[in-house]
């Protein structure tokens, strides 16, 4: 009786652990290392829901190779060291598809480990899908072959963003301040650069860095701003910075015109409202909610009957998902070995307005139209606006794809 019990035992073992691994092999697994704790957390979560919106509606359709796809979220704090913790602990619960972006340093700690990782363990390579940090050395001199960038990087946007500024004759003096990390200092010096060549009406009256998500009164900064002259200020501050230094501005009663990158993040928009700055704050990006395309506008209203606090804030976390599912079909396999050549050069019809982008196989920088926005009271043919203010973005200019394609000094090694 006890022999039977005992190999009894064993089989329901083996047969618990066989199920196990079935299972596994029936789930497409997704690492998600982004802060959700902390003051990225609101960045964090929105990339967060419009993940899991996305891996609901894929498996609604059958998955993806038959297998479901499954979000699993790891929140990195912002910090670069515990985003490697984080990672390690998503590979060793069976992740090979990492998705990471918010900060440029946490991204290039990712990508270094993620490349010395996959040169020491053949066999159980993963992939870093970028899908916010634009520091251009992710895409340059330290690019790699296991990471792939689908936000347009600083050099692509601070290009279009000052060419709109300089065919603006009444800016003639510009603040900049930003974060004081990798991509503040990148977006400085290429706007500084840009602002300031020869044959520019404009000067750069300022050129200012704060510390990162630690300041909480803006008001002395505004005061400097104030004190320079500027009609204008360009700032790569996004989150907590930004609010709080548009907060200052809107306090201080400081009239001027922000040409930023991240103002469309959540609680920006209500604190652009509140400092009464009427079509005075622009960003560029990818797209916004209210560009006229049926089909992205239908999305947008199926994703808000589900998460109704924002409008999508990453249309470009549908492109980058959608460009991988599409890789790992062609490639029948889930495996990045197999399926990473497939991104290489792969072309897309965006998400956002359906015209198509492509990933560039020199340093996997995806290129795409991009648009620069600003908010204020809606218009007709406008449906969404932001945060429930009753302003919503509204484009301003339109960059198409081939204007937004830039050099690249990456020397790619390849397996």
């Amino acid at each position: 009786m006890r022999k039977l019990f005992v190999s009894t035992a064993i089989a329901l073992s083996v047969f618990g652990a066989t199920a196990f691994h079935a299972a596994a092999e029936d789930t497409l697994k997704i690492g998600y290392v982004d802060p959700l704790s902390g003051g990225g957390a609101a960045a964090g979560q929105i990339g967060l829901n419009q993940l899991k919106y996305i891996a609901e509606e894929v498996n609604a359709n059958g998955g993806v190779l038959g297998k479901q796809v499954e979000i699993i979220p790891y929140d990195n704090k912002l910090d670069p060291q515990v985003s490697l913790v984080q990672v390690q602990k998503a590979i060793d619960q069976g992740v090979r598809i990492i998705v990471q972006g918010n900060g440029s340093s946490v991204a290039s700690a990712v990508e270094s480990f993620v490349t010395k990782f996959n040169s020491r363990n053949p066999g159980k390579e993963v992939v870093h899908i970028n899908h916010a940090a634009i520091d251009p050395s992710l895409t340059n001199d330290n690019c790699s072959y296991w990471h792939f960038a689908f936000d347009a990087n600083v050099n692509i946007k601070v290009e279009a963003m000052t060419n709109f500024m300089k065919a603006n004759d009444a800016i003639k003096k510009v603040y900049l301040i930003s974060q004081d990390y990798s991509f503040g200092h990148s977006v400085a010096d290429a706007a500084a650069k840009k602002l300031g060549a020869e044959g520019s009406s404009i000067e750069v009256v300022g050129n200012e860095f704060v510390p990162l998500q630690k300041v909480t009164d803006f008001s002395p900064y505004i005061a400097k701003i104030k004190a320079s002259g500027a009609d204008s200020v360009m700032t790569a501050n996004w989150g907590n910075d930004l609010q709080l230094l548009i907060k200052a501005a809107g306090d201080a009663g400081m009239d001027v015109n922000w040409y930023t990158f991240y103002a469309g993040l959540a609680g920006t928009p209500t604190a652009i409202k509140q400092a009464s700055l009427e079509d005075k704050v622009f960003q560029i990006t990818e797209g916004v909610n209210n560009i006229d395309y049926k089909p992205m506008q239908d999305k947008v209203k199926e994703y808000m009957a589900k998460y109704p606090d924002a409008p999508i804030y990453y249309p470009r976390l549908f492109n980058a998902m959608g460009m991988v599912f599409k890789a790992v079909e062609e490639a029948g396999s889930d495996d990045p070995v197999k399926f990473v050549p497939k991104l290489e050069g792969m072309h897309y019809a965006d998400f956002i307005d359906g015209k198509e982008g492509f990933m560039r196989a020199d340093d996997h920088q995806y290129f795409q139209t991009m648009y620069i926005s600003g908010l204020g009271p809606l218009g007709a043919n406008q449906p969404f606006d932001e945060e429930g203010t009753g302003w919503g973005w509204k484009v301003a200019a339109t960059v198409p794809v081939d204007d937004t394609i830039v050099s690249t000094t990456c020397q790619m090694e390849r397996p």
